[in-house]
């Protein structure tokens, strides 16, 4: 399979940014993805001692969906969020600090008052944790074929970016991801993934990544379709490398261990 584009997720519920390349680290989470969470109202998150939290405790598509309507960037250089919204910058704070992050705070309290539980306030991950959906969200992978199928089965549009994955491939057969669990991914960069399991979806991709618009019933469809409601796949990084746009990722056996979470 090739990569067809790459994408990461700063904060957990916002905006993708499309990375042109990415360099995975044995051991570690797709670079600078779910870094950050806001949560709705106390979440009882100690960055002390994380322990992963259900994400109904944070700001979320799957019942926010006017996140949606943000377009959100993070800048790795000086910590500053940015969030644009109808074309036009409405905040730049930064993340690192108690201003800029009561910042945060005051942009939301007033941006969606109504589905606030509590105080939005912003969270960091501390070192080897970062707020996926999932413990071992380590990296993401959507294949479009299958993407395109699912298009054809329910006859509407899909934009791939429902998924909120990290990496877009093209090459396999629309579905084939599904079985590669145990299964060995490698690059000529080095970079050696394994395929840990399926990634099982819920109401977040029934929201248009652009509109905000709750327009469709992709779980629904997908279990209508096709008995499951799996779309794309969880790997963990075994040895580290740079991907790329364009980089083709072989398949090939289940490694002499495995440890399926």
């Amino acid at each position: 399979m090739r990569i067809a584009s790459l994408y990461r997720y700063p904060v957990k519920g916002l905006s993708p940014e499309r990375l042109n390349s990415a360099k995975l680290e044995k051991g570690a989470y797709f670079p600078g993805d779910r870094l950050f969470a806001i949560e709705n109202g106390s979440s009882g998150f100690d960055p002390a001692e994380p322990v992963h939290q259900p994400k109904i405790k944070y700001l979320m598509l799957m019942r926010n969906e006017e996140l949606a309507t943000l377009r959100t960037r993070f800048d790795d250089a000086s910590g500053d969020l940015v969030i644009g919204q109808g074309g036009k910058e409405v905040l730049r704070a930064s993340t690192a600090t108690p201003g800029g992050q009561e910042s945060i705070t005051a942009f939301f309290e007033a941006f969606m008052p109504e589905a606030l539980r509590g105080k939005p306030r912003l969270l960091q991950a501390p070192s080897g944790y970062r707020f996926t959906d999932s413990r071992s969200g380590f990296v993401s992978i959507i294949n479009l074929a299958s993407v395109a199928d699912l298009e054809t089965r329910i006859g509407a549009p899909v934009d791939p970016l429902r998924f909120r994955g990290n990496i877009m491939v093209e090459g396999l057969e629309p579905w084939a991801e599904l079985d590669l669990a145990g299964r060995e991914l490698t690059t000529a960069s080095g970079a050696r993934l394994e395929v840990i399991k399926r990634i099982e979806r819920c109401a977040a991709t029934n929201v248009d990544p652009e509109t905000g618009a709750r327009d469709l019933q992709l779980p629904k469809a997908l279990m209508t379709a096709f008995g499951h409601v799996d779309c794309g796949i969880y790997c963990r990084v075994l040895d580290g490398g740079r991907l790329a746009e364009g980089e083709r990722i072989e398949i090939g056996t289940a490694p002499a261990t495995l440890g399926i979470e």
